[in-house]
């Protein structure tokens, strides 16, 4: 019975994950695919580079309710009070974030998995989501590299979670999501570690340009 429950919560992590946010918006507001533009993904940060603050904003929303929602119904699919709520969890958020990152609808071009992951940890350990999205805020108001806050906030989750999962204030569970999400995140940016080594990398208000198709 738990492992069809399982099966049902990354499914249904992975499919709510996948809705194309980027896409739909950008379709709905200027009738573009984001995916032609700048970096090519289709998270908020080429979105808010190609379509403006209210677009951005509007991604971000429904890229964080992704990853809270999948979380939140596997928590519903187990229970609260069983001993698998924390593995059900975080099964759910990763499953988003690799549905958000590779998108079945749309030919899996995605985008970076930070915001859905973000949504997913809100739920499962708040403090520290908000402590860690405190990172990213403070290191993009000072580089206006949204990449390397990006990088930095996931990076910064690890660092936190580790003390409290051994100390048994978080679950190891959480631990684990931190570690894999992270690795995930991070293997995403690789393109924009690159640019930001070589200082090619967009800053913050910087437009987006038309992707070249060669």
């Amino acid at each position: 019975m738990i492992i069809a429950k399982f099966i049902v919560i990354i499914s249904l992590g992975y499919l709510i994950g996948a809705i194309p946010s980027g896409i739909l918006v950008g379709r709905l507001t200027k009738g573009i695919d984001v995916r032609e533009y700048g970096s090519g993904s289709t998270g908020v940060a080429n979105v808010l580079r190609t379509l403006g603050i209210g677009a951005g904003v509007a991604v971000f929303a429904a890229d964080l309710t992704k990853g809270a929602c999948s979380v939140l119904i596997a928590g519903a699919i187990v229970g609260s009070g069983s001993s698998m709520l924390h593995a059900a969890m975080v099964a759910a958020a990763l499953a988003a974030i690799i549905g958000h990152n590779w998108p079945i609808y749309i030919g899996f071009q995605g985008g970076r998995g930070v915001t859905t992951g973000f949504g997913g940890l809100l739920v499962m350990a708040w403090p520290v989501a908000l402590a860690c999205f405190g990172v990213f805020l403070v290191v993009v108001a000072l580089s206006r590299y949204v990449s390397l806050g990006s990088i930095l906030g996931v990076t910064s989750v690890i660092v936190v979670m580790l003390p409290l999962s051994l100390l048994r204030i978080e679950p190891l569970a959480y631990l684990a999501f931190s570690i894999v999400a992270g690795g995930i995140i991070i293997f995403r940016h690789r393109e924009n570690i690159a640019r930001l080594l070589a200082g090619t990398e967009r800053k913050l208000g910087e437009r987006a340009d038309k992707r070249s198709r060669q």
